[in-house]
């Protein structure tokens, strides 16, 4: 099973260089970042955990920039985002912009895709809380005609669109993987199936029961039940936990690092590294 890492980089924190670079060296197989463009003071959504909004929530870098700087200075390290929130972002532009990282890195992002929690963040970008799923799977559609070989068109549902165009740089693999992730459920399985390559379940808990319905759904959708990918994300790790993943069929895990200065991450990067293959 590969393990892969993911935290809240921001402005604080250990920088993406020297984190990347740590993360290949220790044979690590990938980074993940999360995504938030601001989070309004005046916020009335309640933190999904509860309590108090953590402080690096409100102070993310960029994770496409940010892994851009990630990509550079290495090799072999994956990428990917945990979670992009689609429905905030110009189609056009976050298609250019997935297909260049993917390009330049010779294949290795992954796209992790979700709807979000903060109600304000989301109302700041023109986004109506009630239709964001369905405005998101527009977008990844758009997205998609972008990538494909020929120039293609796409209309969607919610007013995004895009005429036949030329568009590149391509994926290096023709598109991403592309993982989605939310709460179990047969609305978010049905759309997994439908759109994407598996599952980003955020602490892997009650797998044993979801999968079954997960993969029901995917074959119903007439797709290679050896296809679908399920990574559990932001995992804070032991033995036996890992154990039941690999059981599962889990091929990658995603570890949970603290938001903290280079000491404490390599602190806790030397502990995960007892879980590497």
């Amino acid at each position: 099973m590969r393990i892969s890492t993911t935290i809240f980089l921001t402005d604080e924190t250990i920088s993406p260089v020297r984190l990347a670079r740590e993360l290949e060296q220790r044979g690590f197989a990938g980074l993940y970042l999360p995504e938030h463009t601001h989070i309004p003071v005046s916020r009335e959504t309640p933190y999904p955990a509860g309590g108090e909004l953590p402080r690096e929530y409100a102070r993310t870098l960029d994770p496409l920039v940010a892994l851009g700087q990630a990509a550079a200075v290495t090799e072999r390290l994956g990428l990917g985002t945990g979670i992009t929130l689609v429905a905030q972002h110009d189609p056009i532009v976050l298609a250019k912009q997935v297909a260049t990282l993917d390009h330049l890195s010779g294949g290795r992002f992954t796209l992790g895709v979700g709807f979000g929690w903060n109600r304000e963040e989301a109302a700041d970008h023109g986004v109506d809380w009630s239709t964001r799923r369905d405005l998101g799977r527009d977008r990844l559609d758009l997205m998609r005609a972008l990538w494909a070989p020929e120039p293609t068109a796409y209309e969607g549902e919610h007013g995004d669109s895009v005429r036949a165009s030329e568009a590149w740089p391509k994926p290096a693999g023709g598109a991403p993987r592309v993982l989605l992730g939310g709460a179990a459920g047969p609305k978010l399985f049905a759309q997994i199936a439908a759109q994407t390559d598996g599952w980003l379940p955020i602490g892997g808990r009650g797998l044993t029961e979801s999968l079954p319905v997960l993969r029901e759904a995917w074959e119903r959708a007439g797709r290679d039940p050896k296809a679908l990918q399920v990574v559990p994300y932001a995992v804070l790790p032991s033995p036996g936990k890992l154990a039941h993943y690999a059981e599962l069929g889990c091929e990658e895990v995603v570890l949970q690092l603290p938001p903290g200065g280079e000491g404490e991450v390599l602190g806790v990067l030397d502990e995960f590294a007892r879980y590497l293959p």
